[in-house]
């Protein structure tokens, strides 16, 4: 497995030396990029196409939670680790599923065992293989076509194939069986009010996906965790209120 890439972000030039120490600590990470405001650090995602984000809350131009909602669209599959000294923005940190939030002054037990998990999190997303095909016996329940619109003119996708929507790179992304993949300017709402309910879920801010092919959902930081669906090596977030949810529907 390559090292994971890491970019930290802090206004605090004492604090960007403190966390980059204590990544060099453990072994697998590979720290690409250091931003000391929220602008320089989204310039550094969008280039940089990190794996785990540092994060402060309190930074000139764009706070950290600013960052995270716009990372998110970016790519929903960072994992974003806030560090400040402010608990009081706990809950907004979450509302961006923030994989975890270190109070400062941390001590470095705490954010190693924090890396770790992150990076078991990156590695069994790298090391999980998609299906060839998925199960002949999944039930298909959804019909029609869906007709997409896209730069290169338009495609016609049958929504049975349609394993998961996401938002990736500011734009909407289909993935389909047999590895297809369709990038749409539509939004994800626009995208799932023209889906069958039935069969299709939006499990979380981010990500539609279809509830035939989930194969299984594991923990993923606090309050959210990942769903994993058959026939594809992409895997998607739901929230702790959407799995609930989903529990009932299954029961």
């Amino acid at each position: 497995m390559e090292p994971i890439r890491v970019v930290i972000a802090d206004d605090d030039e004492g604090m960007r030396l403190i966390e980059r120490r204590m990544i060099e600590k453990v072994e697998g990470f590979d720290l690409v990029g250091e931003a000391k405001d929220g602008e320089e650090l989204l310039d550094m995602v969008e280039e940089l196409r990190p794996q785990i984000v540092f994060l402060d809350v309190e930074m000139p131009g764009k706070t950290g939670v600013e960052c995270g909602r716009i990372i998110q669209d970016m790519d929903p599959s960072i994992v974003m680790i806030f560090a400040t000294a402010h608990d009081q923005y706990m809950g907004d940190a979450f509302e961006v599923y923030a994989f975890d939030y270190l109070i400062k002054p941390f001590k470095v037990d705490r954010v190693l065992k924090t890396l770790e998990r992150a990076r078991d999190r990156i590695g069994r997303v790298d090391e999980e293989a998609p299906l060839p095909v998925p199960p002949k016996a999944a039930p298909r329940a959804a019909t029609g076509r869906l007709m997409l619109h896209h730069k290169e003119g338009v495609s016609f996708i049958n929504m049975n194939d349609i394993l998961l929507v996401q938002r990736e790179n500011r734009a909407t992304v289909i993935y389909t069986l047999g590895n297809g993949r369709y990038v749409t300017g539509d939004s994800l709402g626009d995208t799932e009010a023209r889906l069958d309910p039935s069969v299709f879920f939006r499990c979380h801010k981010s990500y539609i996906i279809n509830l035939n092919y989930i194969s299984n959902i594991t923990p993923y930081g606090r309050w959210t965790y990942v769903v994993r669906l058959n026939g594809t090596d992409h895997d998607a977030l739901i929230t702790h209120e959407k799995y609930e949810e989903l529990e009932r529907m299954f029961s």
